[in-house]
This record gives C-alpha cells, structure tokens and sequence, in this order.
C-alpha cells in the first residue's frame, strides 16, 4: 500500500509541475503576442513622409518601422524577430520570440515562444470598420 501512495504522489506532482509550467507557457505567448502586435503598432506610425509630397500615397518608411519596433521591444528585453510588409507598404507584422524556462519542470521544458502581431496605415478615418 505504501509504494502505491508513493508512485500516486509522485505522479501527482508531477500532473502539477505540468499544470502549472503549461499555464506559464501561455502567460508567456500571451504577453508576446501583446508585444508583437504593439510593436507593429509603433512601427506603422513611420510614415514615409517624401513618398506623401511626392504624392505616391501613403505608406511605411521599412527601415524606420524596424528601428522603431526595435526600440519598443528593447524596453522588454526582446528583439524583432522578423518584420514583414505588405507590397503596397501600408501593413506591417512583426514576429518576436522569447524563451520560455519553465518553472518547475526546467531544461525539460524550455522553448521558445512565438508571437506575431500586425498593423495596417490608415489615414482619414471617418467611421468604424465592421466585417
């Protein structure tokens, strides 16, 4: 009976540790997605102010939107880990990843966590956009 009560407790801490580290490893793509998606938010507000004079219309400067994303993720100790756009300039996405050490399981569960976040320039907003 005792060795039974002994693998029974075992196998309950371990249910735990993974209960436990499963919800870190959300906690932790929750918040790179929120800093995936703000840091395309501040790169999309680089306008390419020549490409407005010049009258070519309205889009991102690419270099500027990595700098600027960049810098806002260094305020949380991370990087871009990609930043795309799209042809026209006027969307941007931002890819971060951030390593996830497991509380209680350690090097077993390391990873790392992925988050993508997007933007698209608007200007001239009169109404709400439904879908």
């Amino acid at each position: 009976m005792a060795i039974f009560v002994a693998i029974c407790a075992a196998f309950l801490v371990l249910v735990i540790a993974l209960v436990v580290d499963a919800g870190g490893r959300l906690r932790v793509a929750e918040r790179t997605d929120a800093y995936a998606q703000e840091a395309a938010r501040v790169g999309g507000q680089q306008l390419d102010e020549a490409a407005v004079l010049r009258g070519e219309g309205y889009r991102v400067k690419e270099q500027y939107v990595k700098d600027a994303a960049d810098s806002y993720l260094a305020l949380y100790h991370l990087k871009a880990a990609a930043v795309a756009f799209s042809p026209d300039g006027t969307a941007v996405t931002v890819t971060v990843e951030a390593d996830y050490k497991p509380a209680l399981l350690g090097e077993l569960g390391k990873q790392k966590v992925t988050g993508k976040g997007s933007a698209t320039l608007v200007h001239g907003v009169e109404k709400a956009e439904t879908d």
